[in-house]
Order: structure tokens, then C-alpha cells, then sequence
């Protein structure tokens, strides 16, 4: 008599990958190697539902973006998204906007790094173009090693960057810098990515090793202080000139100032530093409550209201 035999499909490979590297460090892999990791749209939900997962992560105190094989992103896959079977659905699923959502599904893949509440560095390699790039730009940090190649490619095909390459690139570079590269589509090397400011340094060897490597760093420290010194941060590049953005600045400085001292993790910082005995020295906690977005998006609020009512406002 023969036995009947069970044919199991094979799984199918994930676009992206989300992996933990020494307990707090999460490393976000684009995973399409034999595309070059071009985006289709499996790979904008998985890097979209990545960042949501992560920024609501208390125990995640630093972010590695990488990709997979011979480089970081090749960019959109045309061929993929743009099916003539497929085209109209996906154009749809990538530029609708949810209600209350800043950015949509294409943004999203850039934008939403900026409101995971840890550092996030990008590893780049190779190719790193069009919304490859955006991806790299969305990062707070970029290590490129000297194989990479950065470009905005929308201009080949007729577009402009759509993907939050505007929120990144006025923080970064010039204006006349980020318009050549934008009408242009010219490919720039590692060197002269980081002289026009399109990353943050260059390293001879292995760009995910150099953003491994500073993300421990990241680790070892409080993760309520490097929460706060991004937001503190984006809010200072986000703020506008003159006295009155000065003054909101150095507002902000003292509440997340408050806000840190005599917390779990920054006493445990302190008594560190004060070379107390290993057995007596606390570790660190997971990020606080008070770091998470929603707390974040409040805290602005309430700033904004003290700023308009000349700091009369009660507690």
C-alpha cells in the first residue's frame, strides 16, 4: 500500500526582514538581493509596517536599514509596480493618503523613520537610488561605504522624488544642491555624497559593520536621553529663525532637561559616571512611556500653547 505523501509549498521568501541583534538593536533588512532590493509592493508594506512596529518597540534603543547583497535599494521595481495588470491599483494603494496620516504609503517607507523614537542608521552600499535613496534619507544617520552610489533617479523617468525626499533633503543639503540633483538624476560616489551632505560618513570597509557598531554605542547609553536628543533635534532643524524659535528652542531644552533628570535610566547614567562599584549600578530600563510618539506629538502641543499664551499657562 502506498503512502500518500503531503506536498508543502515553499514559503515565500519575505521582501524585508526585521531581526534583533544583541537584545535592543533591530536590524531591517531589504531582502530582494537579485532585484538590487527594488521596492515592489510587498517591500513598502514590509518596510512601513516595520517602522510602525518599531516606534511602538519601548525595548528597541537603536535602528540598522540595510540591504541585502550588492546593494542598499535599486530604486522603485518598474517592471513589478507599474504592471499594465496591476498599475492603476498600486498607483492607488501608494498615493492615498488615510485620514489623519501625514504621509501615504510611498512616504511612509522614508517619513515614519523620523518618529521612531531611537536612533535609526541606514547602511549603504551600492546602489542607492531613487527610493532607495528617500529610504537612506529617512534615516537619522548614513554610514556609505566607498561603493556606494546615491541618486535621485526620478528625473529619468520624468517625475519628482515623491517618497519624502522634501521633509530630508532641506535639512541636509542646499537648495541649488538638492534642484542639480533632482533635475539631473546624475549618480554621485560616497565621497562626494558626504561633501554635499547626502551622508553623515564614509568608511572603508563594511557599512552595516561601521552602523552596527555606532548603534552599540547607542545601546550602551540611556534610551529616554537618545530619544530626547532626537526629538530635541528634529524640532531645532524644524524650527524656524530669529527670537522666537530661539526662545521655543531653549524651551524645549529644559522641559526634556526636566524630563530626564531622575529618571531610572538617567540615574543609572550618572552613577556610572561617577564610577560607583558594578554591583551597586543599575541597568538601564526600557525607554519610558513619556518618549512614546503620542507623548511626543502632546509635549509639542503643550510647548506651542506656552509659547502663544507669553509662558502664563499653569502646569
Amino acid at each position: 500500500m502506498r503512502r500518500a505523501v503531503t506536498r508543502v509549498a515553499p514559503r515565500r521568501r519575505l521582501s524585508v526582514r526585521v531581526e534583533r541583534v544583541d537584545k535592543h538593536i533591530a536590524v531591517v533588512t531589504l531582502d530582494r538581493p537579485e532585484k538590487l532590493n527594488a521596492l515592489n509592493m510587498a517591500a513598502f508594506r514590509g518596510v512601513r509596517d516595520a517602522a510602525r512596529k518599531l516606534r511602538d518597540d519601548a525595548s528597541v534603543r537603536c535602528v540598522v536599514l540595510r540591504g541585502a547583497g550588492r546593494a542598499f535599494c535599486a530604486g522603485l521595481d518598474v517592471k513589478g509596480v507599474m504592471h499594465p495588470l496591476r498599475a492603476k491599483a498600486n498607483c492607488a494603494e501608494l498615493l492615498e493618503r488615510a485620514d489623519g496620516e501625514a504621509a501615504n504609503l510611498a512616504q511612509a517607507v522614508s517619513y515614519l523613520w523620523r518618529g521612531v523614537p531611537c536612533p535609526v542608521v541606514a547602511a549603504v552600499h551600492g546602489a542607492c537610488f531613487g527610493g532607495g535613496l528617500q529610504i537612506a534619507l529617512g534615516a537619522d544617520v548614513r554610514v556609505a561605504a566607498e561603493d556606494a552610489k546615491l541618486s535621485v533617479m526620478e528625473a529619468k523617468w520624468g517625475l519628482v522624488p515623491d517618497m519624502g525626499a522634501t521633509a530630508a533633503l532641506r535639512e541636509l543639503t542646499r537648495r541649488d544642491v538638492a534642484l542639480e540633483l533632482t533635475t539631473s538624476g546624475r549618480v554621485v560616489g560616497a565621497r562626494e555624497a558626504l561633501e554635499l551632505g547626502l551622508v553623515t560618513r564614509v568608511v572603508e570597509g563594511s557599512a552595516f559593520d561601521a552602523a552596527l557598531e555606532f548603534a552599540r554605542r547607542v545601546a550602551k547609553g540611556s534610551p529616554d536621553a537618545a530619544a530626547a536628543a532626537k526629538q530635541l533635534w528634529h524640532a531645532a532643524y524644524d524650527a524656524g529663525g530669529g527670537e522666537p524659535a530661539e526662545r521655543e528652542l531653549l524651551r524645549l531644552e529644559t522641559v526634556l532637561q526636566e524630563r530626564l533628570l531622575g529618571g531610572w535610566n538617567q540615574v543609572a547614567c550618572s552613577m556610572r559616571g561617577l564610577g560607583a562599584p558594578p554591583a551597586l549600578t543599575p541597568g538601564f530600563a526600557d525607554r519610558a512611556d513619556a518618549w512614546a510618539p503620542e507623548a511626543q506629538s502632546a509635549a509639542r502641543e503643550w510647548l506651542a500653547r506656552l509659547e502663544a499664551s507669553g509662558g502664563d499657562e499653569g502646569d
